[in-house]
This record gives C-alpha cells, structure tokens and sequence, in this order.
C-alpha cells in the first residue's frame, strides 16, 4: 500500500482490540495506586514483571532459542523504551512530586509525537483532518486534568515524565520501522524479560525490593499483570502491528477520561462536567484520527 491510499476499512475486531486498548491501559492507573498503598512504586514494579516473566518464558523459551540474536536484540530495544523507561520516567516524576494531571498532560503529547515521527519515518499518510483530530486530543485530556495541573517538584523532575513519553514514542515506532520476527506472546515476553531486571536490579539498589505480606499488594500484582501487562500492553502491540503508530497512540487520548470512569467505579470518586466533556471531546478527536476520512495510512510495503 503506498502512503496516498486510505487505511483498509476498520473491522470488528480492530474495533474490539482498540476497545480493549482504551480499557486495558487504563486500568494500568489503578492498579498502581492499589499496590502503591501498601509498597513503593517500584517493588510493585518488580513482582509485576518478576511474576509476568516466571509465567511467560517457559512458553516461548522454545521459540527465544531459534531466534536471530538480531531480533532479539530489537524486540530488547523496543520493550526497554516502551516498558522499562516509559514506566520508570512516569512513576518516579509523580513519586517526586510531579502532579498526575500535569503528567498525564506531558504523555498526552505521545501521538502528536508518534505522527510527526512516523510520518518522516515510516510514510504513514497523516491528513490534515488527522492532524487537526491529534491536537483536539491534546485538548481533550487538558480539559480533563485541568483541575490537577499545577506546580509540585523541582523542575528537573518534569523532565522524567517527559523522557518517559518520548521513550514510549520511540519505542512505537521502533517496533513499527523494525518489525522484528516473532509474534505477539514473543514480543510481550522479551519486553516483559527486560522490564523484570531492570525494576527489580533498581528496587535491590536501594533497598526496596522484598515480599509485601499484604493481600493488598498481591490483589493489585494480579491487577496489573492480567490487566494492564496482558490485557493493556497486549492490545497496544497488537493494535500497532494492524494499524500503525499513529492510530495506535491516537486512542491514548481516551485514557486519561477512561482512568477516571475506572475511578469512579472502584473507589466512588465524581465524574464531573469537564470530565465528561474532555470524554466527548477526545472521543471526537479519535474519531478524526481514524476515521476512513482522516486518511492515517499503515507504512508502506516493503
């Protein structure tokens, strides 16, 4: 397909696994502060990929072993920028004292990023409609942090969320430009493999790496692995291998309204107007992206 040709037409299970994205990745917010209520940030960090990992490489070890060191090499890349730093930028700026919202408002930069890279990178078509639906979404998700923007930490400390985004935003398009053999439980495990020893070698450094006796922690371990690990990051590798980087960090606009329903359900906060109002907003913003009309084109052939 040439980068002037529209996007095949979106199919059910496009939209389920874009469905799947939204929710998935979503509850990656609450499940970290369900464990973050009984051990720090990173030793819940550490048994989400330590546990991940135990279950996932006795599967694919098989297929890890035949693979060339070059595609291992890549997948290691891709999932240390989109898991390991883009987790570690996010959560230790909101320990220091970054606001969620200013973070969330940081990250949501993502998919204007992803599309000027992509573009350049990858030849995927970007039309002026999906660029004007990018910056609506970066409106969306203002209007639904507003409230939680304002000074916290030094200022050094922004630049972690910051790293953090642009990280995820390499990885993406990493993995699109290198499309490393191996299929999605390979991809996932090797990411997963990588973010284990590098939570847990920096939870061990400072002395914050030990079994939490809480049923708590171990419900929200649970929480994050299944959800978040399988379910969130699953479907992003997976929407982004069908659709490209630009669609794929496009429905990151609808997390930051999402984490919010997933708020209200679990622990009762209000959904107030400009939450829902940022909803409409980035849900309208997306549907510029992806809609045929919004022309966001996969990379060309090789």
């Amino acid at each position: 397909m040439t980068t002037t040709q529209l996007a095949p037409r979106t199919s059910a299970v496009d939209v389920g696994t874009a469905t799947a994205l939204v929710v998935f990745w979503s509850s990656g917010f609450i499940g970290a502060r369900l464990g973050t209520e009984h051990a720090p940030a990173d030793t819940l960090l550490s048994w989400r990929y330590l546990v991940a990992a135990a279950l996932l490489l006795p599967v694919v070890a098989p297929s890890l072993v035949r693979m060339a060191r070059r595609d291992l090499g890549r997948h290691a890349v891709v999932g240390l920028l989109s898991q390991t730093l883009y987790l570690g930028g996010v959560v230790t700026g909101i320990g220091l004292g970054v606001p969620a919202g200013t973070t969330a408002l940081i990250a949501a930069l993502q998919p204007l990023v992803v599309a000027t890279a992509a573009r350049r990178l990858l030849g995927e078509a970007v039309s002026g409609r999906a660029r004007l639906g990018l910056w609506l979404g970066l409106v969306g998700v203002g209007i639904v942090v507003a409230d939680d923007i304002g000074a916290g930490g030094s200022a050094w400390t922004y630049l972690l969320p910051v790293g953090g985004m642009l990280a995820l935003s390499a990885g993406t398009v990493l993995e699109q430009r290198w499309r490393p053999a191996g299929g999605l439980t390979v991809s996932l495990s090797v990411h997963v493999v990588i973010a284990a020893v590098a939570f847990t070698g920096e939870a061990v450094a400072f002395g914050r790496f030990f079994v939490p006796e809480s049923s708590g922690f171990w419900w929200a371990v649970v929480w994050v692995l299944v959800l978040s690990t399988a379910g969130g990051y699953g479907a992003y590798l997976l929407v982004l291998r069908r659709g490209g980087a630009t669609r794929v960090s496009s429905l990151l606009y609808l997390t930051p309204p999402t984490t919010a329903v997933w708020a209200w359900a679990m622990f009762g906060e209000s959904l107030g107007v400009a939450t829902l109002a940022g909803f409409a907003v980035s849900g309208l913003a997306v549907w510029m992206v992806l809609g045929r009309r919004g022309r966001v084109g996969p990379p060309e052939e090789r």
